[in-house]
């Protein structure tokens, strides 16, 4: 008997809710550290939790990432069938789209499953 979970498409992802204050010290190049421990999304093929920390390092240009808009956009991935990989890649994707960092890199540490851990990172650096 296969047993799967249901699970939500990554269309759920609620982009939508990210919000940005403005950054009062442009040109000072700040180091911006967020993290979290509570991430979850579940496996595309099983609907299993996985469970791991997130980790957000940028440096602003003109705005800053608001914290609650961003709690409540992470939490959207809760039902999403989504590769680890795959979500720390579409987590940079909408946090660069909504906030123009000069860098960012956004790291995943994700729990042991089945005696495997991962971690993913990816970065963006913006053009001159």
């Amino acid at each position: 008997m296969e047993r799967r979970y249901d699970i939500e498409s990554i269309d759920t992802i609620d982009k939508s809710i990210l919000e940005v204050v403005d950054y009062e010290y442009k040109g000072k190049k700040a180091e911006v550290l967020i993290s979290t421990e509570e991430f979850t999304s579940v496996c595309p093929w099983s609907g299993l939790p996985d469970f791991g920390e997130i980790i957000i390092e940028y440096i602003p240009q003109n705005t800053l990432i608001e914290l609650k808009s961003l709690k409540f956009y992470l939490l959207s991935y809760r039902n999403v069938g989504i590769l680890q990989e795959h979500a720390v890649n579409q987590i940079l994707k909408d946090l660069v789209q909504v906030c123009n960092p000069l860098k960012m890199k956004v790291k995943g540490v994700f729990n042991l499953r089945g005696g495997l851990k991962t971690e993913a990172s990816v970065k963006y650096e913006k053009e001159s």
